[in-house]
């Protein structure tokens, strides 16, 4: 039958002819020196938005503390006004940090400091190495718990004070009898660390290496040691809390001869009776322990971020 209106039909064939092709996407001319400038701008946005998540960070952790600070001063400038003390007893915050301002410009200061730091330091490692071979030992033979167990908890409640007349018998006046007492202070909190965090570690992990073979030095190197860390991290805290204490009473009481440490410099201010020079001491003394009290918290914090206990 013949189609009457051939034109039409024509418009009906290419129209359908059309739909069952598919349409042909436009090629978009790119621009390489345009993709490479957003790239950069990409990075630089990037960089600003890791830049101000630190800037909070730093900011969120940092505010408590200066407001610590403003209080403690604005309860100081009180006391001071109140005259409750002479003010030579008890000169208030303007004189101190005047004063604060000369000693940090004293080439002698610092000596002292790093003299100072040197006895922590060395004091504190000889009670890590000690603390951590007792504390090992301790908890892996029975026998030597039930017999010294109680001695290391007696010996980390001591007051390190009371070690400095027979450290002076035994070694005189002399760096010696310092780092003696900073070591008894400090070792037994390492050593009851260690050995609480070997008593927490799960059976299951015990068992599950005991399966894998581990025997001896390798199951405390692979397994006991990496999971008593945290108690440990703990231990080796107030450890350092307490091989500090024990380094500032040292060196107030055991004056060697030519070693012009922080705590000397703090007893001569006290003989001239320069209760501003012995505030800026107490200062100096309290930054270092917050600062060493900071890297802990880094380091706690830094394991428990690998361990999955706190978001990135």
């Amino acid at each position: 039958m013949p189609i009457k209106y051939p034109s039409a039909r024509a418009g009906l064939e290419s129209g359908t002819a059309e739909a069952a092709v598919p349409a042909t996407p436009a090629k978009v001319a790119v621009n390489p020196q345009a993709a490479e400038v957003t790239g950069l701008d990409a990075l630089e946005l990037a960089g600003h938005a890791r830049t101000g998540a630190a800037g909070k960070r730093i900011w969120r952790s940092a505010w408590p503390k200066l407001l610590a600070v403003a209080i403690v001063l604005i309860v100081w400038q009180a006391v001071v006004w109140s005259e409750w003390k002479p003010e030579y007893v008890l000169p208030g915050p303007e004189t101190v940090v005047r004063d604060l301002g000369g000693v940090l410009t004293d080439g002698g200061f610092w000596d002292g400091v790093r003299l100072t730091l040197i006895r922590a330091l060395t004091g504190f490692a000889l009670a890590v190495l000690i603390g951590t071979v007792v504390g090992a030992a301790v908890s892996r033979f029975a026998p030597l718990r039930a017999a010294i167990g109680s001695l290391i908890t007696g010996l980390q409640t001591m007051p390190s004070i009371m070690w400095f007349p027979l450290a002076i018998l035994l070694f005189q006046i002399s760096e010696s009898a310092i780092l003696f007492v900073v070591v008894l202070g400090a070792a037994p909190s390492v050593a009851n660390g260690l050995i609480s965090g070997i008593d927490y570690v799960p059976r299951t992990w015990l068992r599950v290496g005991q399966v894998l073979g581990m025997r001896g030095l390798a199951k405390y190197r692979h397994l006991i040691l990496p999971a008593s860390l945290p108690s440990f991290i703990l231990g080796l805290k107030q450890g350092w809390a307490f091989s500090w204490r024990s380094l500032m009473a040292g060196e107030l009481l055991v004056i060697v001869p030519g070693a012009l440490s922080i705590g000397v410099r703090m007893q001569q201010a006290r003989d001239l009776s320069d209760s501003s020079l012995v505030i800026c001491y107490i200062i100096v003394v309290l930054v270092i322990g917050i600062l060493i009290d900071v890297l802990f918290n880094t380091a706690d914090n830094a394991l428990r971020k690998r361990w999955g206990l706190t978001s990135s």
